[in-house]
């Protein structure tokens, strides 16, 4: 085998290797809990409040996973996924992070709660969140 032939050859090795090797950018992962939920405003409300909550138009359900961090690219991990619960665990950043688990009493109704660190405070909650209309 000549030279020329040979480069070809390796070279030709190498690009199927490349080809095979180079993964595919991560996807969201689908968690079939929040597939099923509604749609529309949400209120968010601390577990035992007499206070109104927090209204949030529920379009990405993924944003339940992160609402201490709502607003922060974070990257997720996904500890538990069952069609009435699912646990994440999730880190923003060089230091904020947490884990939230939301289980689902029905498609309009779910129990949250989330710890972590955010701004190096910690940070718990547990809030009720329940669908009251249309955004």
């Amino acid at each position: 085998m000549n030279s020329t032939t040979l480069v070809k050859s390796i070279s030709a090795t190498a690009a199927a290797f490349l080809a095979f090797s180079v993964s595919a950018p991560a996807q969201a992962p689908e968690l079939a809990l929040l597939d099923g939920l509604q749609k529309g405003e949400w209120t968010l409300k601390a577990r035992g409040s007499v206070e109104p909550g927090k209204k949030v138009c529920l379009g990405d359900p993924g944003i339940l996973l992160q609402i201490q961090h709502r607003e922060t690219d974070c990257s997720r991990y996904v500890i538990q996924d069952t069609p009435n619960s699912v646990r994440v665990s999730y880190k923003c950043g060089s230091s904020d992070h947490g884990v939230t688990t939301i289980k689902r009493e029905s498609s309009g109704l779910v129990q949250i709660q989330s710890q972590g660190i955010e701004g190096n405070a910690p940070f718990s909650f547990s809030v009720e969140g329940r669908r009251t209309g249309a955004c």
